[in-house]
């Protein structure tokens, strides 16, 4: 008989709590470097750095989602 939650499913919960950080975190970061960019004249390649990270995040971010989900599945 087990008196308290499953460890794999904290780990799970740790796992989404983690990829809400980051996406709230890589948003707040994108606006604002888009923001700062415009406002300094930024060069164009420059911003897209930005946009580049921010999409490596939103990909790491739909990947862990993923695995999270398939492990909930099984």
């Amino acid at each position: 008989m087990q008196t308290g939650p499953d460890p794999a499913e904290l780990r799970r919960a740790q796992q989404a709590r983690l990829v809400a950080i980051v996406l709230a975190a890589t948003m707040v970061l994108w606006m604002g470097a888009q923001f700062f960019g415009g406002q300094l004249g930024l060069e164009a390649r420059f911003v897209f750095l930005f946009d580049l990270a921010a999409i490596a995040a939103f990909v790491w971010a739909l990947v862990v989602t993923y695995q999270i989900w398939r492990g909930r599945r099984g």
